[in-house]
Parts: C-alpha cells; sequence; structure tokens
C-alpha cells in the first residue's frame, strides 16, 4: 500500500515538475488610439477617433526558475489610421501637403499597413496555476510600413494617393504595457517621425510622431 502511495505521489511530482516549465502571453491582439504630436502649425487638427488594430506573435523567452522574469521576441501586423486635415495630392510627379480647415471637406485621412518586430523586457508574478495576475512589460519596437494609402473628399471629388513616397517606412518607438488579467494598458511612443523631415506645410516641415494609447489582450 505504501509503494502504491510512494509512487503516486513520484507521479505527480514528475507531472507538476514538466508542466512548470510554462510559456505566457505568446500570442496578443491590440486596439488603440493614435495621437500625432510635434504636429506642424497651430492650423492641425485632429478630426474624429484615429485608431489602429496589431496582433500578433511573441516567443516568450525566461530568465529565471519561477519563468516570471524574462524577454520576449515577435512579429506582429499592425494597421492604423489618421484623421486630420492635411490635405494629401499629387502635381506634376510631386506629392503637395495643404492644410485644409475642418468644415471644407467631407472625409480626409491616412493608413499605414505594417510588419511589427516588438522587444520586450518582462515581469509578471503568475505561476504554473495562476492564470489571472499582475504584469508590466516594457520595451521597443520596430516596424516596417509596406503599404499606405491616404484618401481626400471634398464637394469637388474624391482624391487618393498611395505609396506616399514622403512616409518613413521605418518606423520605431518605446512600448509599454501593464495590467492584470485580461485588462492591459499599453502605450506606444514613436522616436522618429512618420515623414521625412525635408516635406513642409507652409514652410514649416511635417515632423510630427505617433504616440498610442490602447488595450492589448494576451490570447495565450
Amino acid at each position: 500500500m505504501c509503494g502504491i502511495t510512494w509512487c503516486y505521489g513520484y507521479s505527480q511530482v514528475a507531472n507538476i515538475a514538466i508542466g512548470s516549465k510554462y510559456l505566457e502571453d505568446q500570442f496578443y491582439l491590440g486596439l488603440n488610439y493614435n495621437r500625432l504630436i510635434n504636429v506642424p502649425t497651430d492650423d492641425f487638427i485632429q478630426n474624429g477617433v484615429s485608431s489602429g488594430l496589431y496582433m500578433g506573435y511573441i516567443r516568450d523567452i525566461p530568465f529565471n526558475k519561477n519563468r516570471n522574469i524574462g524577454i520576449g521576441i515577435g512579429l506582429g501586423y499592425s494597421y492604423n489610421v489618421y484623421l486630420q486635415n492635411i490635405k494629401i495630392f499629387q502635381t506634376s510627379n510631386r506629392t503637395t501637403y495643404e492644410i485644409v480647415p475642418t468644415d471644407k471637406f467631407d472625409k480626409n485621412r491616412f493608413s499605414t499597413k505594417a510588419i511589427e518586430l516588438p522587444i520586450e523586457l518582462r515581469w509578471r508574478n503568475s505561476t504554473v496555476t495562476k492564470y489571472s495576475f499582475l504584469r508590466i512589460y516594457g520595451g521597443f519596437k520596430l516596424g516596417y510600413v509596406f503599404s499606405s494609402k491616404s484618401i481626400y473628399e471634398d464637394s469637388r471629388g474624391r482624391i487618393e494617393v498611395k505609396d506616399i513616397q514622403e512616409l518613413e517606412k521605418l518606423q520605431y518607438g518605446l512600448t509599454f504595457s501593464v495590467g492584470y488579467s485580461s485588462i492591459n494598458l499599453n502605450f506606444y511612443y514613436g522616436l522618429n517621425p512618420l515623414f521625412e523631415g525635408s516635406k513642409t506645410v507652409d514652410d514649416v516641415s511635417i515632423d510630427f510622431t505617433r504616440l498610442s494609447i490602447g488595450l492589448i489582450f494576451y490570447i495565450l
């Protein structure tokens, strides 16, 4: 009888040892609000809600025995929309930027699609059996914009510009996530301008950057 009990206990310990090598927060989905900062002039206005969607996979690499400190390296996709009053159009093979009063157009937006590489330093108070826990993740995100489009509509018609050449294709910034269980706040602060500094509106350089605030959900 004791032998049977000992064997059962040993089996349980072995199973826990195997299961303790757990990984957390590897698939993610996020929604965010985009705010453009360092804007070119006081006449620049963001009208409406500039939103974004992002998703991807992060490889969780724990550093310690408890597996609650580590790094995450991933690959993701993002789609961001910016509603504002800078009219983008092309004349004589040249892209032109013009600030337009918000009551003069029906729609004005530009959007980007990007492949992203997030790198995070991760801390959490999770265990192999604890599914709701506090997490604090901070890091860096590198993105490559592979597609962009501007749409402007007013009473005279529609102007559409695809693959805006002046848009910086390589975007990078700092990230920070904090939350408990499934509710997590996420922040992104862009370190480089969305557009090349040589482009201007009313002789002022377009060097605004992106600040994003939103929610991130870790699926698995």
